[in-house]
């Protein structure tokens, strides 16, 4: 399971704070059901998948998510991270952070 935690604009559009990946239900497989040994789960599969659950919680003047995530910077367990072929592990957490405006 990855957790993903969500602040600002993104809890408001997926219409939850945190909420938990099992990687495994997202895996492709084989012709036979196997899943591809190669194929390592990555922040892009994460992002992907994100978008494509559907969460009744979003509130109704809520950006979309998949603008949010377009748009956001992410940390996995606390460091930064830019490239969306990164690979992630059960037991990571992914913090989704939009643009804030201020200081």
């Amino acid at each position: 399971m990855i957790t993903v935690r969500y602040f600002a604009a993104a809890k408001a559009a997926a219409g939850l704070d945190e909420e938990r990946i099992d990687t495994a239900a997202f895996t492709p497989t084989d012709d036979d059901g196997a899943a591809p040994s190669a194929a390592p789960f990555t922040l892009g599969a994460l992002l992907e998948t994100l978008q494509r659950l559907e969460r009744p919680g979003a509130t109704p003047d809520a950006p979309e998510l998949s603008r949010v995530l377009s748009r956001s910077s992410f940390l996995i367990n606390g460091v930064a991270a830019k490239d969306h072929a990164k690979p992630l592990s059960a037991g990571d957490t992914v913090d989704v952070l939009p643009p804030f405006a201020g200081g």
